[in-house]
């Protein structure tokens, strides 16, 4: 009999599931929870066995990861676990928006702007950046933004404190980093043009590249060690307090948001550019975010100390009087939230409710995966995929074939996914964003 059999639908928009560990709140439509990868009770069960553990949500784009769900959301006292943040440490979102009208964006104007990024940005899973020396990038890995001198406001934050006495790992190979800053990657990364009917939107979404990459590889094989995992188990690696590598991993997850922060700012500032050069207006920040990361945070209505929330393929949602809000811009309003949609698909920006509570303050980061990469590159002949981008109207890499795994088939429909957030109350929707442009690195 499937896992599911035993979640109970609540009348608040959720499901209730009942773990060996402890339960589990999963937000999702029905429709998602029919269609949830059978394998996933698993992956959700292994949540709820680290040390530590007081909560776990699974967001409505959930699909296979690294031990857990990506969207996975997982309250600890203290323990820092390795699958629960995942590889991409400190991946996020960022928004630019102008007040250039949708009629600009003439197919030659659209044409010059993809390849004007594409030769400004890394693309693709080796791709390399901007080369920096050693001194610097300690810079930047403990700076982010305010490394390279931004005090911006719309963002979840410039920089995460590091401190002073640890080192970038000599023997792993998160130096790659070193000559990554300001390149996008592979996989499901991607800079957008967008609209929102009326007015043009750049979203991109990025993460800490090879840096985050090889601090994470680092670690989770001295979790292994210490823990006495079998290879197969590795994804299960954590660190408690009590642990000698804890203090060293949580200074990690720091300099690998940082990275990620940064990379982010960088890109950012070239796409502006480009965008400036291209249609006469340089767009501004509506807000940059992450959506893989653990961080200790205060949430006095749910736990009575600070706890270590961990967010791996899900975003911070904070709604207007949050405490973690205060003396910021988004006190009185609650921040953005970006979520993308496929290439194909809508994008929104939503505004975080009070009902946030109930998700751990956290709602999605994006669709989620519907087709695996492989199933995908077996399934959709090139032709089909170059087909459908063409029927939707959306120019890809310059005009450039679509990479098969990132089609719009491989993801959940992003309306059915957003429902899942807003008949729950967890936040409602703000603005949507139609693509007119996807870049992506095909690997």
């Amino acid at each position: 009999m499937s896992w599911k059999a035993a979640a109970r639908r609540d009348p608040g928009g959720y499901y209730h599931y009942r773990t060996e560990r402890g339960s589990v709140r999963i937000f999702m439509t029905e429709t998602l929870f029919r269609d949830m990868e059978e394998s996933l009770g698993d992956q959700i069960g292994n949540a709820r066995r680290f040390p530590g553990v007081l909560d776990v949500v699974i967001t409505p784009d959930a699909h296979t990861g690294y031990g857990v769900p990506v969207g996975c959301v997982m309250a600890t006292s203290g323990t820092l676990a390795m699958g629960p943040v995942g590889y991409d440490i400190g991946c996020g979102m960022a928004a630019l928006r102008s007040s250039v009208a949708r009629d600009q964006a003439t197919p030659e104007r659209v044409r010059e702007f993809s390849k004007r990024v594409m030769r400004r940005v890394g693309l693709g899973a080796g791709s390399r950046g901007q080369s920096v020396t050693r001194e610097r990038f300690e810079e930047v890995v403990r700076g982010g933004a305010e490394a390279l001198g931004a005090h911006r406001g719309q963002a979840e934050r410039d920089r995460i404190p590091v401190e002073d006495g640890w080192q970038v790992p000599k023997d792993s190979r998160a130096w790659r980093g070193q000559h990554q800053l300001g390149s996008l990657g592979g996989g499901n990364h991607f800079i957008e043009l967008q609209t929102d009917g009326e007015r043009l939107w750049v979203m991109f979404h990025t993460g800490s590249r090879g840096f985050g990459h090889g601090l994470a590889s680092y670690y989770f094989e001295l979790a292994m060690e210490e823990l006495g995992l079998r290879r197969g188990e590795m994804d299960l690696g954590y660190f408690t307090p009590e642990s000698r590598h804890w203090r060293d991993y949580k200074n990690a997850v720091a300099a690998g948001g940082n990275f990620a922060i940064a990379n982010r700012l960088i890109i950012g500032r070239e796409v502006a550019r480009v965008f400036e050069e291209v249609f006469g207006e340089e767009p501004e920040l509506v807000y940059e975010i992450s959506h893989n990361l653990a961080q200790e945070e205060r949430h006095p209505d749910l736990f009575d100390r600070p706890v270590w929330i961990h967010r791996k393929g899900a975003t911070r949602a904070l709604p207007a009087g949050h405490p973690l809000l205060a003396g910021t811009r988004w006190q009185t309003t609650g921040h953005p939230v970006l979520i993308p949609g496929s290439m194909g698909d809508t994008s929104y920006v939503l505004r975080p409710l009070p009902g946030a509570a109930r998700s751990l303050y956290s709602v999605n980061h994006g669709c989620g995966r519907r087709m695996s990469r492989s199933a995908a590159r077996r399934e959709i002949s090139q032709a089909e995929a170059n087909r459908r981008m063409k029927e939707l109207g959306v120019l890809v890499n310059a005009g450039g074939s679509v990479p098969i795994d990132e089609s719009p088939a491989c993801y959940k429909p992003a309306e059915e996914v957003v429902r899942a957030v807003t008949e729950a109350g967890l936040a409602e929707v703000e603005t949507r964003l139609t693509p007119i442009a996807s870049i992506k690195g095909n690997d």
